[in-house]
């Protein structure tokens, strides 16, 4: 049974806005420049779009030569160089993982302190910042980037169209930071998916996603919905004894180039 991938997501900066791509190359860590850099507090906290919801209206595009250029709404742009790989690392973590990333210049750590109107810094993962995938799931070596705790995220349209027939208002599969959007199958399918292709790349699927109040975010105001959607709505239908679920993680195991219209092979 094949299917179709219908779209490619990536998120240079992590909780900041997506960027949509007709093509990705796929890394260990997950899609090339997905999620490899990271505002963090004055105190080495990582912060994300749960509690800092304007992170949602900073759109980070990455250059070729590895550089980011922000953007922001009212706000002038500014062109972040990659840091040097002999400069300063900072001791932070993603949830209970350390890491140690580079720190980005002091011009945009002051330009992302004056959009949020608190103290932040970005931090960027090089080569040898590497963070391990929870070993309960992984096999040896497996790596993951600043996302919250495996390489990639898929959904399928039909879970989504499910959610909006329940909701007053539709939501975007943005909404849920998916790297790669499937058609074609029935709602919800992929909860029995466990290693699929996508184009020539083979992936592990390895846990459902478990959603927290992040999907209640309008990424395009920078806000939360004060109704609590669409999180309220999918407490209704999908809470599990893990929590409440909607889309699966991916791990690579292979490298190489997925593309929009890719078929989407189930392998088991």
């Amino acid at each position: 049974m094949t299917f179709a991938l219908a779209s490619i997501h990536i998120y240079p900066v992590k909780s900041c806005a997506p960027v949509t791509l007709k093509s990705s190359a796929v890394e260990t860590r997950g899609l090339a420049r997905d999620r490899r850099w990271m505002v963090i507090d004055a105190d080495g906290r990582f912060l994300t779009g749960r509690e800092h919801a304007r992170l949602t209206l900073i759109r980070a595009l990455p250059n070729a030569d590895g550089s980011l250029h922000l953007d922001a709404p009212a706000t002038a742009g500014i062109r972040v160089p990659l840091p040097d790989t002999h400069g300063r690392r900072i001791a932070t973590a993603v949830w209970d993982n350390p890491v140690a990333p580079l720190l980005a210049d002091e011009a945009t750590n002051a330009w992302l302190s004056k959009f949020l109107g608190a103290p932040a810094r970005l931090v960027h993962m090089d080569a040898e910042c590497v963070r391990a995938v929870d070993a309960k799931y992984a096999r040896a070596g497996d790596e993951v980037s600043f996302a919250d705790g495996f390489p990639l995220l898929l959904i399928s349209q039909a879970a989504l169209d499910l959610l909006n027939s329940k909701l007053a208002a539709p939501v975007a599969a943005l909404r849920f930071r998916p790297n790669f959007v499937v058609t074609g199958t029935e709602s919800h399918a992929e909860d029995g998916w466990k290693r699929i292709r996508v184009g020539e790349v083979e992936f592990d699927v390895v846990k459902p996603c478990v959603r927290c109040v992040f999907t209640t975010v309008d990424f395009e105001r920078g806000e939360r919905d004060p109704s609590g959607e669409p999180l309220r709505t999918l407490i209704g239908y999908r809470r599990s004894e893990k929590g409440v679920t909607f889309g699966q993680n991916l791990i690579p195991r292979g490298r190489g180039v997925v593309r929009v219209g890719d078929t989407v092979s189930i392998i088991a």
